[in-house]
């Protein structure tokens, strides 16, 4: 969990945790002080930096004292140092925070709304397809739009104008709609940039559409049901640049005011999210061809069954990792947070009798991650808020998990602390202090040594989790989305999203390709072949508590979801492919096994999902949920609420790690 998480829009910096685990316990303001920051407000040009000064004040406007320092909320956008040094980096409306204690020690904050303008757009360009249309379609008009300052900016500050409308013209959606044979030239303008290009319209030949579709006529929600369209001329011949549009008419089984209940995609592909008959037409200019379907209920749900339960009460409960020990017993580690630097040891051969066997204590306030190498002989555990501010990893013998012993720790160039960490292939990826992940030699566990670094170049850079297979490291980077590096992967000749490993190695990460989302909520990542398709996706999910995380008797809500990702076509061709949304609620980390998904949705409990077949659409709303399971305790660290953060299933049990109720032990009922 990062506790120093994104406001709606990024990342807060990380040198604040203490302060925020501070504000997360209820500490309050005292009214009698206040900060004063001036100016109130800032307007910056890009690249224009200011001064901020702040005092804090008493009730009389007297100033107590000016130790006030200064973080940003969206580094990426607009950066600030710790004594008030501002600069505009992108454009847009963003916010400073300003924060100091009282003479008592108490929390102070003050906001300080920044606006930094956009640059005049200086260059527009027409893409995407050449000037020619057959009369009766329509077809979106593309732009690359950019400004004085190098920034993408969004086509809808274009103006789009047709010099013949009875042609064909502009709606106000950029769609230019083509009416009979001539030509015409559309303008695009803003401000002084213009471009023009010269469109063609042609006779429309289409007299007839053969659609087809794969597959039976009954089909279950969720299922992706690929639909053809094959415009034909009057001798049937196949008009192959003839652009199709898709849409649907839908008969649901209970139609009780519900939205569109099914979506088909611009390429023909159909997923429903309830039962029922769908029509599916397909058009070309005045042309129509269409074809009913019939969906059911997919209809996979299952019972949770709890098997055991271990309480931990007296401290907050982090991640997990369970494991085979070399003595053929199961085994499970957890990590606690804002502690005392303990990590449990638990005998789990009999899921019913889950207990501790031995406690590694370490100088930490937190354990925040914990793992097992894949042959069960050594344990990694992070640290964060050790007394003597070194940090870094401990390094684990864990051939006998009943007597633990500690090799080393090593807290090279680790200091601010690390918050997750991967082993692969005797190394550790070790997230370090939140901004880049070093990769340790672990081969003799007693002498580890780094031998690279992984970190981004891009402005207020973050990085929380990595996650390495087959040889490529797929960290979670917020604002920059999932990243991957080639880290010493094997070419896969069969695998066209791996045409361009092999160059990467632990001593010398190689870049592939990276997706980013508009949210910035980048929090973990895993990637997975689907065990039904073969189709290669990689799992972004979501981080964010958009209401805070605890304040006083104010329950935990937080935000996101999973996204698919799909690298089609090279790592440089990334495209989000559907969701797994649970409204209300956020997701922690996940664990795929098979073809089904395993969440820790925080306060919605665990969820097992099904992600088998091609993937479409919001898979929550398509009874694609197996189970649920939302695990609470009158005894808990915070008595009945749920804060599930990390599961892993195995051996036929789902073990899950609960911030507030320890560790539970699950099984899905036939």
């Amino acid at each position: 969990m990062k506790l120093f998480q994104h406001s709606l829009l990024s990342a807060a910096c990380a040198c604040l945790l203490l302060f925020v685990v501070t504000s997360c316990y209820g500490q309050q303001s005292d009214s009698n002080y206040r900060i004063a920051v001036i100016p109130e407000t800032l307007s910056l040009e890009v690249d224009e930096t200011a001064r901020l000064t702040g005092t804090v004040r008493d009730a009389g406007g007297n100033a107590v004292h000016d130790s006030v320092f200064f973080y940003s909320l969206s580094r990426e956008s607009v950066s600030v140092s710790r004594s008030g040094l501002v600069k505009g980096l992108q454009p847009g409306t963003f916010e400073l925070q300003a924060y100091a204690l009282t003479p008592g020690n108490q929390r102070l904050t003050a906001t300080i709304p920044v606006e930094v303008s956009f640059p005049p757009i200086t260059d527009i360009a027409f893409t995407g397809r050449p000037g020619r249309m057959y009369a009766d379609t329509r077809r979106p008009v593309t732009l690359s739009v950019t400004d004085a300052k190098g920034f993408d900016r969004n086509p809808g500050e274009v103006t789009l104008t047709s010099s013949d409308s009875s042609v064909a013209y502009v709606d106000n959606f950029g769609q230019l709609h083509a009416k009979k044979p001539g030509a015409v030239t559309i303008t695009a303008q803003a401000g002084e940039a213009t471009a023009r290009r010269r469109t063609e319209v042609v006779v429309n030949p289409v007299t007839t559409i053969e659609l087809t579709r794969k597959g039976e006529q009954q089909t279950r929600t969720g299922d992706v049901v690929r639909f053809t369209a094959s415009p034909k001329n009057a001798e049937g011949r196949v008009i192959d640049d003839m652009p199709v549009e898709y849409s649907l008419a839908a008969q649901p089984d209970n139609n009780r005011g519900e939205a569109s209940p099914a979506q088909v995609k611009e390429d023909g592909r159909f997923v429903a999210r309830k039962p029922g008959t769908y029509t599916v037409l397909a058009r070309a200019g005045t042309v129509f061809a269409e074809q009913t379907i019939g969906v059911e209920a997919r209809d996979i749900q299952r019972e949770v069954e709890v098997v055991g339960h271990a309480l931990v009460g007296d401290v907050h409960t982090s991640d997990l990792w369970v494991w085979e020990g070399v003595d053929g017993n199961d085994y499970a580690v957890t990590g606690t947070w804002g502690g005392n630097g303990e990590a449990y040891f638990w005998d789990v051969t009999d899921p019913a009798n889950m207990t501790i066997i031995d406690t590694v204590t370490v100088d930490a306030r937190t354990v925040n991650d914990v793992k097992i190498s894949e042959d069960g002989r050594v344990g990694v555990i992070t640290r964060e808020g050790a007394s003597d501010r070194k940090n870094g990893i401990v390094i684990l013998d864990v051939r006998n998990p009943h007597e633990v012993e500690i090799i080393s720790e090593y807290s090279e160039g680790l200091t601010g602390g690390v918050h997750n960490a991967f082993i692969y292939e005797d190394h550790v990826y070790a997230v370090n202090n939140g901004r880049r992940y070093d990769i340790i030699d672990i081969s003799d566990p007693g002498n580890p040594e780094t031998v690279s670094r992984f970190e981004l170049d891009t402005p207020g850079h973050a990085v929380h989790d990595v996650w390495v297979e087959d040889g490529i490291a797929y960290s979670s980077n917020w604002d920059d989305g999932v990243v991957a590096v080639d880290v010493g992967s094997t070419p896969a000749a069969d695998s066209p999203e791996t045409h361009e490993v092999g160059t990467g190695s632990p001593e010398n990460p190689v870049q592939l390709g990276s997706y980013s989302y508009p949210s910035g909520w980048n929090h973990a990542a895993f990637p997975f072949r689907s065990q039904s398709t073969g189709d290669f996706y990689v799992i972004a999910g979501d981080e964010a508590f958009p209401n805070g995380l605890f304040v006083q008797d104010k329950p935990t809500i937080p935000a996101g979801w999973i996204h698919f990702i799909k690298f089609e076509g090279g790592w440089d061709h990334p495209k989000e492919v559907a969701r797994y949304r649970v409204p209300e609620a956020g997701t922690h980390n996940f664990w795929v096994k098979g073809d089904t998904l395993y969440v820790a949705y925080y306060n919605a409990g665990l969820r097992v999902v099904d992600i088998s077949g091609e993937l479409m659409g919001n898979l929550y709303e398509q009874g694609r949920e197996i189970a649920r399971f939302v695990p609470t305790h009158h005894r808990g660290r915070i008595p009945n609420a749920a804060m599930s953060w990390g599961p892993h299933p195995y051996k036929g049990y789902i073990f899950v790690s609960d911030w507030n109720s320890g560790l539970w032990a699950l099984k899905l009922t036939d």
